[in-house]
């Protein structure tokens, strides 16, 4: 991507303060998804990082993931999985619980939504502490999925989330701040 396409994308995230609590500055990316332009730029960005590569599924965070992760799929002409949280999904699913600041979740698949040796690639649309997306990761193996990586439109650095994901393969993000 190109420095210039770059700062298009990065001065189109909006910042808002204390949002959703005090003394959280929010990185609002409505302008950059009700923008066209901006929106390819996003999505050509993401797909690059796996240019080259066999993907056989996208695999997207519940729910601005799904934002992302669909036409990411769409574009690397592969198909599309939901991770959705936990009694969301229609079917028999497979989960993983996961802790919080203050308590815990899960995260579920479709039983049948990855297969052994499948290549896939997480996507979502902000890394930030990485504590979703490490538990989204730990499903994926747990399926026997070859995890290509992980890919974010935004990665919140100052929250050292990409720590938690590299063991689990390359992490690539769009805009850093």
């Amino acid at each position: 991507m190109s420095p210039s396409s770059l700062q298009r994308l990065r001065d189109a995230i909006r910042d808002v303060p204390d949002f959703p609590q005090p003394g959280v500055l929010f990185k609002d990316i409505t302008p950059v998804l009700a923008d066209g332009e901006l929106l390819n730029l996003a999505l050509d960005a993401m797909a690059e990082a796996f240019e080259g590569q066999r993907v056989d599924k996208i695999v997207g965070i519940d729910a601005r993931g799904f934002i992302f992760g669909a036409p990411l799929a769409a574009r690397l002409g592969c198909g599309f999985v939901p991770a959705r949280k936990k009694g969301k999904l229609p079917w028999r699913t497979r989960g993983v619980e996961y802790a919080l600041e203050y308590g815990s979740a899960c995260l579920e698949l479709h039983e049948d939504a990855l297969q052994p040796n499948e290549n896939v690639i997480l996507a979502d649309d902000l890394l930030a502490t990485g504590g979703t997306a490490g538990a989204a990761l730990t499903l994926l193996q747990q399926t026997g999925a070859n995890v290509l990586g992980s890919v974010f439109f935004i990665e919140l650095a100052f929250l050292h989330g990409r720590g938690k994901l590299e063991p689990f393969g390359p992490v690539q993000a769009v805009v850093t701040f």
